[in-house]
């Protein structure tokens, strides 16, 4: 068996920082154009070169999307863009049009291209004729089951790699293709501007009745009809691997860096559980327990094992399950004062008891006893974003190490 990529979202570059830290073998990321996330983040030029030249020197690859579904004005100056993806080493473009292939495959020819999920691949059969085409990889539609992901593996060329999300939010719409944000709202989901209208409210009006408001459920509140729950494979990693998929992709680029230090984490943790020892693996529940202290709806196996499920959607709330704050971010240690220095990111306060969490560590438990500001004065409290603050610890901390806190319940 071949241990498979690891691959996680990189929303902007501290998102990136914090997958590589925490053990994903490869990013996917978004420029300013093309892609189907226009309101995350993103990175301008300048920052997709340092991030890609700073994920080669950690020996990992950098994918950039460009998968939207283009329109005429979109392909004005897309050639001078992929000759940039290709000057700066970016290592493969995820794409879902044929005319963004043929301009790639006649601007780079040597330009690795993944073809992206909203392509909607199905069958064994397209993924040849996409392999033929001089595609690399298939992004398989979330649609699939692992009987239908084994036989396409089984019915395909070795030197075509096959990629699934197996974490995070997973659309309404068949792989995404989906009209209603552009219907409501004038925005094109499938041009990067989703404003997620499946998350909303919506009652039921009959024609003739208007103004009666009817819900789809015995609820005074309404129905979220259209929200799914989140996908989460944790459980299922020898499922994974013994479909023969060649990547794992977590889903997130709009979501913060301790969702993706967390996500990337777990699953780092249990797919090398797995191949150190295959045989006498079991599935301890750690790594599901650590998932939920991100921010998550729900979580379901999507269409993985029961493609007739309604298990999909939550219809009573969109609302998220935040069980833990990120509050600070390790960024240094004062070796002769025995002291780390924290960048605030939710306000704590002494008495707090904290969760320290390094890259490639289990956790430990911290109480916050005493605390100075960077003038070396005591607080009680760090209320301010982005405040810089003090703590007292025996011991030199890893890069990227977070500091959370257990809401009260």
């Amino acid at each position: 068996m071949k241990k498979p990529e690891l691959l996680a979202p990189g929303g902007n570059p501290e998102r990136l920082n914090m997958a590589i830290a925490y053990g994903a073998d490869a990013v996917y990321i978004g420029g300013w154009q093309y892609g189907l996330r226009a309101f995350a983040d993103n990175f301008s030029e300048d920052e997709m070169a340092e991030s890609v030249d700073y994920v080669h020197k950690h020996g990992k690859r950098v994918y950039v999307t460009m998968n939207i579904f283009p329109r005429n004005e979109d392909f004005i100056g897309m050639d001078e863009y992929i000759r940039f993806l290709e000057k700066i080493g970016v290592d493969a473009v995820i794409i879902s049009d044929p005319g963004i292939l043929e301009l790639i495959k006649n601007t780079a020819p040597d330009m690795e291209i993944h073809l992206s999920t909203q392509a909607n691949n199905t069958n064994w059969r397209s993924a040849c004729f996409w392999h033929r085409q001089g595609v690399k990889r298939i992004i398989l539609a979330r649609e699939l089951s692992i009987e239908e992901i084994r036989e396409i593996r089984d019915r395909t060329p070795d030197s075509l790699e096959l990629e699934a999300f197996v974490h995070g939010a997973m659309c309404m719409s068949y792989s995404g293709r989906c009209t209603i944000s552009n219907y409501l709202t004038g925005r094109d989901a499938n041009r990067g501007e989703c404003t997620q209208p499946c998350r909303w409210k919506y009652y039921v009006v009959e024609e003739k009745r208007p103004g009666e408001y009817m819900p789809i459920v015995e609820d005074d509140r309404g129905t979220y009809l259209f929200n799914s729950k989140d996908l989460c494979m944790i459980d299922h990693i020898p499922e994974l691997v013994g479909s023969g998929l060649s990547s794992l992709k977590i889903e997130g680029r709009m979501k913060s860096s301790y969702y993706a230090a967390v996500t990337v984490a777990a699953y780092r943790r249990e797919l090398d559980r797995y191949f150190h020892d295959p045989k006498s693996y079991v599935n301890d529940g750690k790594s599901l327990e650590e998932l939920s202290k991100a921010s998550h709806r729900p979580f379901t196996t999507g269409f993985y094992f029961n493609r007739k499920s309604n298990n999909y959607t939550k219809h009573d709330s969109s609302n998220y399950i935040r069980s833990y704050d990120f509050v600070g971010l390790y960024l240094d240690y004062v070796e002769d004062r025995k002291l780390m220095l924290v960048e605030q990111r939710n306000s704590f306060s002494i008495g707090d008891k904290l969760e320290i969490m390094q890259p490639g560590e289990e956790f430990f438990t911290y109480e916050v006893k005493e605390m100075y500001d960077e003038e070396m004065n005591p607080v009680s409290i760090a209320p301010h974003a982005q405040q810089r603050i003090y703590l007292p610890i025996d011991k030199r901390l890893k890069e990227w190490t977070i500091l959370r806190r257990r809401k009260a319940d």
